[in-house]
């Protein structure tokens, strides 16, 4: 029997179509609400996927009137709904170029707390002189790479941050007074191109030692910056051969980054129209929009059955996971749940019930070591 499926949602206001909001379904007047988040994310732990990611930029994407505007901040979102849930993961997104690595470093130690290490982190970066014009600190001039190293430098004060303190240096003794072991609590001293951190941590060590860090890639410098930083990274293969290349070619770089020992999960990204009559859904929406949709990932519109296909020959290729956007909410979001999940679990390629209590458990990464750690 085939390896089962790691199966992930990627959570976008009303859908990843922009049209997606001005369908009868939608609930465009919740969007700015805890409830709203609640509820896609209870139907994904429903469907007993992994983990959701929730997107997240610094300024708007578009300037059309017609699509979506706003939104709230991914990480909040996550926090506030995750102590809802028992089971599934949380990724959001943050935008590394302008967030401060130990602001960052509290608000997903603090998500990790509050889900019961179920926490983790999608890192983007910004090239958007608009975005950069709202912090007044900096103009990006920067070539790619450098936004990149910067990145990775960011992910690596994260992670320092997360291991200053070791996992027992809370005492909470009452009867001598000591609450910390102070000798248990160690500086970083990062000093780099772009940060200079001290430490240590205003939080204690996450629950999961450290949270699960994720990007989505496109091209080779990405791709290197997920081999040298993360855990799992998003690819989006048009068909099998990219997607064998992609996955070969992600090996090679995070045995170039001295990591070949850690694995790394590549789930492929497609945006996803599901049901008998998802062509001429879409096609409606696209009508309604203007224009014909077209994405960065793969577009599928079929049945369930018929992506459960896509899906097995695609793991073939040495994907190990899968992030589906769904194209409305919540049209798109239950026929996962509740179409697609069944017929693979049919095929003995995905799970009946949740077998780990944290994110990294479910995705089989152990829990790190304390770096600082005698």
């Amino acid at each position: 029997m085939a390896q089962a499926f790691h199966l992930a949602v990627a959570l976008e206001g009303a859908g990843w179509h922009p049209a997606a909001w001005r369908e009868p379904e939608a609930r465009p007047a919740d969007l700015l609400t805890a409830g709203y988040w609640g509820d896609l994310v209870a139907e994904a732990e429903r469907g007993l996927l992994d983990f959701v990611t929730i997107e997240d930029s610094l300024g708007p994407e578009t300037d059309r009137t017609d699509r979506v505007r706003g939104r709230l901040d991914a990480v909040l979102i996550a926090s506030r709904i995750a102590s809802q849930t028992r089971h599934i993961g949380f990724l959001p997104t943050a935008v590394v170029t302008h967030t401060e690595p130990f602001h960052l470093s509290k608000a997903v130690a603090t998500l990790d707390y509050v889900s019961t290490g179920r926490g983790g982190l999608r890192v983007r970066i910004s090239r958007d002189q608009r975005d950069a014009a709202h912090f007044g600190r900096r103009e990006l001039l920067e070539p790619l790479e450098d936004l990149l190293d910067e990145a990775a430098d960011c992910v690596e004060v994260v992670r320092r941050l997360w291991d200053s303190w070791e996992d027992d240096a809370e005492i909470r003794d009452v009867a001598t007074g000591r609450f910390i072991d102070r000798d248990k609590l160690h500086y970083i001293d990062f000093e780099g191109r772009w940060f200079s951190v001290k430490g240590p941590s205003i939080t204690p060590r996450p629950p999961q030692g450290q949270p699960v860090v994720a990007a989505l890639a496109h091209t080779t410098p990405v791709y290197r910056l997920a081999a040298r930083s993360a855990d799992m990274v998003f690819v989006t293969p048009r068909d099998i051969e990219q997607a064998r290349s992609i996955a070969a070619e992600l090996r090679a770089l995070r045995t170039e980054a001295g990591r070949a020992d850690e694995p790394l999960s590549v789930f492929a990204d497609l945006v996803v129209f599901l049901g008998e009559d998802a062509a001429d859904r879409k096609a409606r929406l696209d009508e309604t929009a203007g224009e014909e949709f077209v994405s960065d990932a793969r577009v599928f519109t079929g049945t369930p059955e018929q992506l459960a296909d896509e899906l097995v020959a695609l793991g073939e290729a040495g994907i190990t996971g899968f992030r589906l956007r769904p194209g409305a909410i919540p049209h798109d979001l239950t026929a996962i749940t509740r179409g697609l999940v069944p017929e693979l679990r049919r095929r003995g390629l995905f799970r009946t019930g949740y077998e780990a209590t944290t994110l990294r458990g479910l995705l089989g990464l152990s829990r790190p070591a304390n770096r600082y750690a005698a």
